[in-house]
C-alpha cells in the first residue's frame, strides 16, 4: 500500500468513527424510534461498558481506561507528559469514553484495530470532538452509581424511577463516593456533616459507632427539624451496619415528605443509601488506615467477572478496625464483609444478589454528661472529655447484624418493566453497662443506674426485618406528551423484642474524681432491686402506591399517591427479683396494645427546564409515620405522626460547567408530635402541632478537573405552633420549676442556622505532581437544651483540613498507589452537640485519620 493510500484509508477511518457516534448521538436523542439504527453499528462503537476514571495525569488516566475498557493504547509516552484530563465516568462505548477522556488535551486517537487504539499529538488539519455527549442510555451516569466528582445529575431514590434532579420538583441532595473518600467520612454521620437542612451529630459521640439512624424514631439524624428515616436499597433498614461508610457507594438526602414512594416516614424526610454491588469493569482496591486514639483499619473492595462473558461477576467489600475514642473505656471494633453477585440473564433480565455479615464487639458508643459542667461551668470547671461516668466493669455495648438482598429487573419490551427488591435483616443489640440519672445540689454527686440485656448472652435487643417492593413501570410517548407511570406494591414486617435487667438501686461518682461506690450484681437471688423488662413487638405494612411522570416539552409533572395498611401488636412485662419472698413476681407492666388503621399519602409538583440551565419547582405532598409502641402518660397509645410540606426553589446546572445550584423553600406542618410530660417523669404526651419553615441553599461543582467544591446554608425555624399543653422548665441539675406553655416554643436539639463549605484542590502537577489539599468549614448555630427553652447551647464553628497525593504523578510504575490524610476539628474545640432536659453530649474532639490505598 502506498502512502497516499495509507492516509487515504486511515482518514476513512476516521471519519467512519466519528459518523458512527455521530449516529448514536443522534438515535438515541430521538427516542427508541431510533434506536434500531444504533442497533446495526458495528459491534466495536455499540460495546458498552462502565467507566469511572476521575480527574488525574493522563498517562494514569489512560492505564485505567485500558483496564475498565479491554482495549489496548498505543502511544509515546512523551506526549502524555504533564498533561492531565477531567477524567470520564457513566455507562458508554469505549471510544466515547476515550473521546471524552482526551477532551481539552492536545492528543487525539485513531483505531488500529478491533481491540487497539493509537494515540498522536493533534495536528492543524486534524478533527478536535467536543464533549460528546450521548443521550439515552449510553453516556449517563448511574442514578444508583457513585456520581462523578461532588456532582450527581441522576437519582431513583425520590422517584423509584432514573431521573435527573432537574425533573424531580422536590429536594434531594446527593453525597458522591469522592466526596467520602476526601473527607475521609468514618460513620454516615460524618458523611451527612456538609448536607443542607440535617443536623446528624447531635448526640455527638454518644452514637458513633451506632453506624446510621434508627428507622424507628430517628435515632440522631433530623431533616428539617424532624427524626429522619433510613432505607437501604430502597427498602426499610434497622440494620445499623448498614451505615458503614466503605460498604457505601452513595448517600441520598430526601429533605421533605417521602411516604408517597416508601410509606412510613417522618415530614423531615429520610435517607437513601445504597451497598455497593458488582461494577461492569473490574475494580481493585486495598486500604490500611490509622488515625488517634489507637485506630487501625484494613478495607478490601473487589470486582470483576466470573464468567469469561461477563454476563456473570462478582464483588466482595471488607473491613476490619479497631481503635478507642475519646472517652476512656469506650473502644470501637468492627469486622464485616459484604459479597454480592450480579447476573446478567439476558440482555432484558438481570438479578443481583447480596449478603452482609458485620459483628461490632464495642460499638464506640460514649455517654451523656448532666448539663453542670458542660453546657455551664461546674464547680472545678468543665468536665473533661475523656471522662468516663460510669462503672468500667458494666461497659459492653455492640451487635451482630446479618442480612440478605436480593435485586430483580425484566424488561418485556421498550414499553414496559418489572423490578422487585427485597431484604431480610437479622440483627442483635448486646449491652451490660451504666446509664446517667442526675446530678445532686451538691455539684458532684452523680447516680448512675445498671442495666444489661437478658434475652441470653447480655443481648437486649433481636430485630428481624423481612422487606419487599414490587413495581411495574411503563414508558409511553404520545405526539408530545411522553409518560413514565410506575405502579408498586411494598411489605414489610419486623418482629422485636427487648428484654432488659435494670438494678434500681442507684449508684454515685463525683463527677469530679469518678470513683463507682458499689456494683450491680446480677446473679439471681442476690438483691431485691433488681428489674427485669420485656417488650416483645410484631408490626406489619402493606402499601400501595401509583405515580406518573409526564413530560411536555421542558415541563415535567409528578405525581402519585399512596394507600398505606399497617398492624402492630405490644406487650410488655415487669418482674422483681425478691430475696425476701425467695420467688420472682411477674406482671403486666402495661396492658396489651394493638394499633391498626390505614393512611392516604399523596404528592404532586412541577419543574419547567430553561434552556440556560435554570429549573424553577413548585410541590405539594404528605407523609405518615405511625409512632408504635409510643404510650402517653393516660395510657392510650400515641396517634401516627402526619404532616404536609409546600416546598418551591431553583435548580441551575450552570450551561457548559459542571456546576449543580439549588435553593429551597419549604413550610411543613406535622400534627401528634410527643413531648416530655410536664407531671409525671419518664412518660409523654401528644405535644400537637409543630412547624417547620425555612431556606436550603446548596453548590455542588466540579469546578475545574483540579477543583471541586460543596457548600451549603440551612435556616430553619421550628416551633410548638399548636398545643393547649404545657411543659416544665428545670434548673442547671435537672430538677423541676415551674410550667410554662408549649405552644411558641422552640424544638430542642435543632439549630436554626447552620452554614459548612468543603473544598479540595489538586496544586498544579508541574510543580507538585499529584499533591492536593481540602479544608472545611462548618457553623452549627445555637440550639435550646429542652423544649421548655430553659437553655441555650451555644454556637459553634468547626475546621477541617486534609490532604492526599497520589503518586501516578511520579511515575506511571506506582499507578494506583495513594496517601491521604484527613483531620476534623482541626482546633480541637471543646463544644456541646445538644442537651435533653439534664443531659448533654459533648461533639467530637480533634480526629486525625490517614490511609494508604492501592489500586490495581
Amino acid at each position: 500500500m502506498s502512502p497516499n493510500e495509507h492516509r487515504a484509508t486511515c482518514q476513512t477511518r476516521r471519519l467512519r468513527h466519528y459518523l458512527m457516534i455521530g449516529i448514536a448521538q443522534i438515535a438515541l436523542s430521538n427516542g427508541a424510534s431510533s434506536l434500531a439504527v444504533a442497533e446495526d453499528l458495528p459491534r466495536q462503537v455499540t460495546e458498552i461498558k462502565n467507566f469511572h476514571i476521575p480527574a488525574q495525569s493522563l498517562s494514569s488516566a489512560l492505564a485505567t481506561f485500558a483496564q475498565q475498557s479491554g482495549r489496548q493504547t498505543s502511544y509515546d509516552p512523551a506526549i502524555a507528559k504533564n498533561v492531565s484530563t477531567n477524567g470520564v465516568s457513566g455507562v458508554m462505548t469505549p471510544e466515547v469514553a476515550l473521546s471524552s477522556l482526551l477532551n481539552g488535551t492536545p492528543v487525539q486517537f485513531h483505531r488500529l484495530n478491533a481491540h487497539t487504539l493509537i494515540l498522536e499529538r493533534k495536528g492543524a488539519a486534524n478533527i478536535t470532538l467536543g464533549p460528546v455527549r450521548v443521550g439515552g442510555m449510553v453516556n449517563r451516569e448511574s442514578a444508583t452509581g457513585p456520581g462523578v466528582g461532588y456532582v450527581a445529575k441522576y437519582s431513583s431514590a425520590s422517584t423509584k424511577t432514573d431521573t435527573p434532579l432537574t425533573e424531580i420538583p422536590n429536594s434531594i441532595y446527593v453525597i458522591t463516593k469522592d466526596q467520602m473518600v476526601d473527607q475521609q467520612s468514618q460513620t454516615v454521620q460524618e458523611v451527612l456533616r456538609y448536607m443542607p437542612g440535617i443536623y446528624s451529630e447531635s448526640t455527638g459521640t454518644a452514637s458513633w459507632g451506632s453506624g446510621s439512624v434508627s428507622s424507628q424514631g430517628g435515632g440522631n439524624f433530623t431533616q428539617r427539624g424532624f427524626a429522619s428515616t433510613q432505607y437501604v436499597d430502597g427498602l426499610l433498614s434497622n440494620t445499623q451496619a448498614s451505615g458503614e461508610p466503605a460498604f457505601l457507594d452513595r448517600v441520598e438526602a430526601l429533605n421533605g415528605p417521602s411516604s408517597v414512594m416508601y410509606g412510613q416516614s417522618g415530614a423531615g424526610g429520610l435517607i437513601s443509601m445504597q451497598l455497593k454491588k458488582p461494577t461492569d469493569t473490574p475494580l481493585h482496591n486495598v486500604t490500611l488506615g490509622f488515625g488517634n486514639w489507637g485506630r487501625y483499619e484494613s478495607t478490601i473492595d473487589l470486582s470483576d467477572k466470573i464468567t469469561k462473558s461477563g454476563n456473570l461477576k462478582y464483588r466482595i467489600a471488607a473491613i476490619g478496625v479497631t481503635q478507642g475514642t475519646q472517652t476512656d473505656h469506650v473502644d470501637y471494633h468492627r469486622v464485616g464483609v459484604l459479597p454480592s453477585i450480579k447476573w446478567d440473564i439476558d440482555g432484558k433480565t438481570s438479578l443481583t444478589l447480596l449478603g452482609m455479615y458485620m459483628y461490632t464487639p464495642g460499638d464506640g458508643s460514649g455517654n451523656y454528661y448532666p448539663l453542670y459542667g458542660t453546657l455551664l461551668p461546674g464547680k472545678n470547671g468543665y468536665i473533661p472529655r475523656s471522662r468516663f461516668l460510669g462503672d468500667p466493669k458494666y461497659n459492653t455495648s455492640g451487635n451482630k447484624e446479618a442480612k440478605f438482598e436480593y435485586q430483580f429487573s425484566h424488561k418485556f419490551n421498550k414499553y414496559l418493566e418489572f423490578q422487585q427488591n427485597f431484604s431480610y435483616d437479622n440483627s442483635r443489640r448486646f449491652f451490660n453497662n451504666t446509664f446517667g440519672s442526675g446530678l445532686a445540689t451538691d455539684g458532684q454527686t452523680y447516680s448512675i443506674y445498671g442495666w444489661k440485656g437478658n434475652l441470653g448472652g447480655n443481648t437486649s435487643q433481636i430485630e428481624k426485618t423481612v422487606a419487599l417492593d414490587s413495581r411495574l413501570i411503563g414508558h409511553f410517548n404520545t405526539g408530545p406528551v411522553s409518560q413514565t407511570l410506575l405502579i408498586g406494591v411494598d411489605y414489610r414486617h419486623i418482629d422485636e423484642e427487648w428484654g432488659l435487667t435494670y438494678d434500681r438501686k442507684a449508684m454515685t461518682i463525683n463527677i469530679w474524681d469518678p470513683i463507682v461506690s458499689s456494683h450491680p450484681d446480677y446473679s439471681a437471688g442476690s438483691t431485691d432491686t433488681l428489674a427485669s423488662y420485656s417488650y416483645p413487638s410484631k408490626w406489619n405494612q402493606v402499601g400501595v402506591y401509583f405515580q406518573d411522570q409526564i413530560k411536555i416539552k421542558k415541563l415535567t409533572i409528578t405525581a402519585g399517591g399512596r394507600e398505606d395498611w399497617y398492624d402492630y401488636d405490644y406487650h410488655s412485662t415487669y418482674s422483681r427479683q425478691s430475696v425476701t419472698l425467695g420467688n420472682i413476681a411477674l406482671e403486666p407492666l402495661s396492658a396489651p396494645i394493638n394499633q391498626n388503621s390505614h393512611a392516604f399519602t399523596w404528592r404532586a409538583g412541577f419543574t419547567y427546564n430553561f434552556d440556560f440551565g435554570l429549573t424553577p419547582y413548585f410541590s405539594f405532598s404528605k407523609s405518615f409515620n405511625p409512632q408504635y409502641g409510643s404510650i402517653l402518660a393516660d395510657g392510650s397509645a400515641a396517634q401516627p405522626l402526619t404532616g404536609n410540606q409546600l416546598e418551591a426553589g431553583l435548580k441551575y446546572i450552570i450551561p457548559h460547567t459542571n456546576v449543580f445550584l439549588t435553593a429551597a423553600a419549604y413550610h411543613i406542618k406535622e400534627k401528634h408530635v410527643l413531648e416530655s410530660s410536664p407531671d409525671i417523669v419518664g412518660e409523654q404526651i401528644d405535644g400537637g402541632t409543630a412547624t417547620s419553615k425555612g431556606v436550603e441553599l446548596s453548590a455542588h461543582a466540579n469546578v475545574t478537573k483540579d477543583l471541586r467544591i460543596t457548600a451549603s446554608y440551612s435556616f430553619n425555624d421550628m416551633r410548638y405552633t399548636r398545643s393547649n399543653n404545657t411543659v416544665r422548665r428545670y434548673d442547671i441539675y435537672g430538677n423541676p420549676l415551674e410550667k410554662v406553655p408549649l405552644q411558641g416554643k422552640y424544638l430542642n436539639a435543632y439549630p436554626r442556622n447552620m452554614v459548612n463549605m468543603f473544598v479540595d484542590y489538586t496544586l498544579p502537577r508541574d510543580i507538585f505532581h499529584g499533591l492536593s489539599v481540602n479544608f472545611g468549614i462548618r457553623y452549627i448555630g445555637f440550639t435550646y437544651a429542652d423544649t421548655a427553652n430553659s437553655f441555650k447551647v451555644p454556637a459553634h464553628t468547626l475546621f477541617d483540613v486534609g490532604a492526599h497525593y497520589d503518586f501516578s504523578d511520579i511515575s506511571p510504575s506506582l499507578s494506583g498507589l495513594k496517601v491521604s490524610l484527613a483531620m476534623s476539628n482541626l482546633t480541637n474545640e471543646r463544644y456541646v452537640g445538644s442537651c435533653s432536659t439534664n443531659q448533654c453530649y459533648y461533639g467530637q474532639a480533634r480526629r486525625v485519620y490517614g490511609n494508604i490505598s492501592y489500586n490495581w
